[in-house]
């Protein structure tokens, strides 16, 4: 079954650098020659595609079509009265319209317009959250969404010298519960030993019929990761006879190549767990890539009298992929784990058992991860990603991981009667663990999942569910 679906757009590099001033004009043109209130009534004629597109002309222009004047005359006649904004909105609105021009910046009302379309188009879009899908406890339309808002990503490296590089996203691929994100203009990635942070935002471009290659949007800072922080700890996950997989944190990869050590792509995963209000909000103050932490303001109701409450009742829905085919899909109901059998901070959730041969799983082909940059292809062997959304007994997410994994070779020769070569995959976070048990069948030439538990940190149970266990 195919898993993903791919999203190619035209790739844009931009570099900061300080550039040096231009040589003063000898003479002014006509338009700058032009007293700023009459061309600001010329410019109430235009539609706001035209006005956005001539800002970007030059300077004078930007400052005269970037007027707080002009803007607010635009906002309040396609807003005052617009019965598609929510009347606290409006009350909003009018109480703005008493601030003087003055008291605000540049640009002020222009940004509130954009702002304010945004809001509108999220409304209509905000139904769609509503619709959940039973097996995953997300909402099914996360992907349909994005698209709908137009939804990309930026990447912005720092190196140590403080400079400045933003990179446009290279390819999107959705699956059922996550988004795999590429970057593979190596040319213009740095070599990652000087690299000093990542910045990943959300852009959300609004629909205009913008020409060039500036168009209105809103940008969202979703994660900063400060890379020397992790650098310590960075590992390979996976290589083939042309690049190594770097795993700098969960959900981070650095594809490096071998020959020369630079970068030849960098891939992030986004589990969609809240993504749509992390692409048009962010998280300001808890800067997250992946969804390990539930939001804090949804907490389950207090129970006093249930012993063991927060220990049972959990739905889980595991995923493995490539970037291009899904490799196994399940969802396991009623897990839960006894009170004494609480083991080193630890809370066991056990949904397929070795001994039970009726639970166990075909896999639907090898495990590998495909890979691409501008030139060259490849698949790195016995790599893939894997996407876990943990329900509690209320079926809302508690614990949601994307993240690409490795398998390596376990050394067991018996296994309840199962005979073949035996895997292993295992993820760690703060959060919690993840054990995977594989075995290759050479008769079926097939991998089976043999044995999946999920290992959850009492912390984390304690602080979701007023706990003290």
């Amino acid at each position: 079954m195919e898993a993903t679906k791919a999203i190619n757009p035209q790739v844009r590099t931009t570099i900061t650098s300080k550039r040096s001033k231009a040589p003063a004009a000898s003479s002014k043109s006509f338009i700058e020659r032009m007293p700023s209130e009459i061309l600001t009534k010329i410019l109430l004629y235009l539609d706001v595609s035209a006005l956005f597109n001539l800002g970007n002309v030059n300077k004078h222009l930007h400052r005269i079509v970037n007027d707080n004047a002009l803007w607010k005359g635009i906002y309040m006649a396609e807003f005052e009265n617009c019965k598609k904004i929510k009347p606290k909105c409006i009350d909003k609105l009018l109480k703005m319209a008493t601030v003087e021009e003055n008291d605000q910046a540049l640009g002020y009302w222009k940004w509130l317009y954009f702002r304010t379309v945004a809001a509108y188009d999220m409304n209509k879009w905000k139904r769609q959250l509503q619709h959940i899908n039973l097996y995953t406890g997300l909402p099914s339309q996360t992907e349909q969404i994005l698209r709908g808002l137009h939804i990309t990503w930026e990447l912005t490296i720092s190196d140590k010298s403080g400079h400045k590089g933003t990179h446009e996203l290279s390819r999107a691929l959705f699956s059922e519960t996550s988004v795999t994100l590429y970057w593979s203009r190596g040319d213009c990635l740095p070599s990652y030993q000087h690299i000093s942070t990542l910045q990943l935002h959300a852009v959300r471009k609004i629909a205009l019929n913008c020409t060039g290659p500036y168009k209105p949007g809103l940008r969202s800072l979703m994660a900063e990761i400060d890379v020397q922080t992790f650098s310590k700890s960075m590992r390979v996950i996976g290589q083939d006879r042309l690049i190594e997989l770097w795993l700098l944190k969960p959900g981070i990869v650095l594809g490096i190549w071998k020959d020369q050590g630079s970068i030849a792509f960098l891939m992030l995963t986004l589990h969609f767990h809240k993504l749509v209000e992390k692409c048009t909000q962010g998280y300001p103050g808890r800067l997250l890539l992946n969804s390990s932490e539930v939001d804090p303001t949804v907490r389950p109701p207090i129970d006093d009298v249930d012993p063991e409450y927060g220990l049972h009742g959990y739905h889980l829905h595991l995923l493995l992929h490539d970037t291009v085919l899904e490799i196994v899909s399940g969802s396991f109901s009623q897990l839960h784990c006894k009170r004494v059998h609480i083991c080193d901070g630890l809370i066991q959730l056990t949904a397929i058992r070795t001994k039970d041969l009726s639970q166990h799983i075909p896999l639907s082909g090898i495990i590998t991860l495909p890979w691409s940059s501008e030139v060259l292809q490849g698949a790195v062997q016995n790599c893939c990603i894997m996407n876990l959304t943990l329900l509690d007994e209320f079926k809302k997410p508690f614990w949601c991981v994307s993240s690409p994994v490795s398998v390596t070779a376990e050394d067991m020769s018996v296994s309840f009667g199962c005979s073949g070569d035996h895997f292993l995959i295992h993820y760690k976070d703060p959060d919690g663990q993840v054990e995977m048990k594989l075995i290759w069948m050479e008769e079926q030439r097939q991998f089976f999942l043999i044995n999946l538990v999920v290992y959850v940190t009492v912390c984390k149970v304690n602080k979701h569910f007023s706990r003290n266990y």
